[in-house]
Parts: C-alpha cells; sequence; structure tokens
C-alpha cells in the first residue's frame, strides 16, 4: 500500500484493514416490544442503481440466526405481507440453495419494507463458507421474480456469521 494512503489513513484514524477490505465486527443490539433482544450489524449495501437496490445482513436472538433484507422498491400494503415465498441464494459454488420465509413487515411507519428468512443450522456451513452471488425474490403480483446479482459486499453475510460465531464462543 503506498505511504500517501497509509499517512492519510492514520490522519484521518481510520484502520488500514478497513481501506483494504470490507470487515465489519460491530455488534449492536436492540430490545423488541416484547422484551426480547436480538442482536445485529448495520445493513450492508448487495445492490444498488438508481432504480432499485437490495440490503440487509445477519440478525441472531443468540438462538437463531436470521437474513433481513431491504428491497427498494418495495410493494405498498397490503401486497407486501403477502410475500411469503422462500429466499433463493445462488451462491460462489454457483449452486442455488434457499432458506425458509419467517416474516415480512412494515417498519419506520411504513417507509422501510424487511423480509426475514431463517437461517437453519443446516444452512450455517454454506453460508460460512461460499460467498453469494445473487439473491432471487418473488415480489408477487406483476413483477414476479426479482433478481440481485450481487455487486457489492459478497463476502459480507459470511463475515457477519464469522462474526457472530466467534463472539458467541468468546462467552
Amino acid at each position: 500500500m503506498n505511504a500517501f494512503i497509509k499517512k492519510t489513513a492514520l490522519l484521518f484514524g481510520f484502520s488500514l484493514s478497513v481501506l483494504t477490505s470490507f470487515s465489519q465486527c460491530d455488534i449492536l443490539n436492540r430490545v423488541s416490544p416484547d422484551g426480547s433482544m436480538t442482536y445485529y450489524m448495520e445493513p450492508v449495501n448487495f445492490y444498488w442503481t438508481q432504480a432499485k437496490s437490495l440490503s440487509g445482513g445477519i440478525v441472531t436472538d443468540k438462538e437463531s440466526y436470521f437474513l433481513e433484507l431491504f428491497p427498494i422498491p418495495f410493494p405498498e400494503k397490503p401486497e407486501g405481507q403477502d410475500i411469503k415465498d422462500n429466499l433463493e441464494l445462488k451462491l460462489s459454488d454457483g449452486k442455488t440453495y434457499t432458506l425458509e420465509h419467517f416474516d415480512s413487515r412494515y417498519i419506520r411507519k411504513d417507509t422501510v419494507f424487511k423480509l426475514v428468512y431463517l437461517i437453519g443450522k443446516k444452512d450455517l456451513d454454506w453460508l460460512l463458507n461460499l460467498e453469494v452471488t445473487e439473491a432471487r425474490i418473488n415480489m408477487k403480483g406483476d413483477e414476479g421474480i426479482r433478481t440481485y446479482v450481487f455487486k457489492l459486499h459478497k463476502e459480507a453475510l459470511k463475515e457477519q456469521l464469522e462474526c457472530f460465531l466467534k463472539e458467541e464462543e468468546g462467552k
């Protein structure tokens, strides 16, 4: 890495690892209205164009793992609540894997739409070892299947799971 980048990073307090790779292990938490605690990381952008985008990340309640996705644009109520199909993920081995639909909901006064998929115990292995290259979501209605080819942070879900597992081992 050239000296200018190193000096700039030090001057502004950036970690050199942030400049050279995408990594996050800043685990946050929130309390749900029912009193349960969930742990998450800030959503990561996987795909972005002026027409559509997809961001998301791993969430856990310390018992199960979930993948939260935030597709834009999203259908208005009540159509979005009908999105209950499983998620298809194409991974770096070229195979397509399926995550079970868990929840669809509107949040922040209906300005954000969130899809939640359960990451089963059997799914952990392939998500920990492979990068995500594509996600297919059945948006229902006239649109049907929406495909997001991951252009950004293909390794983010793998890295997030690793962070959660390391944090659990440390306790």
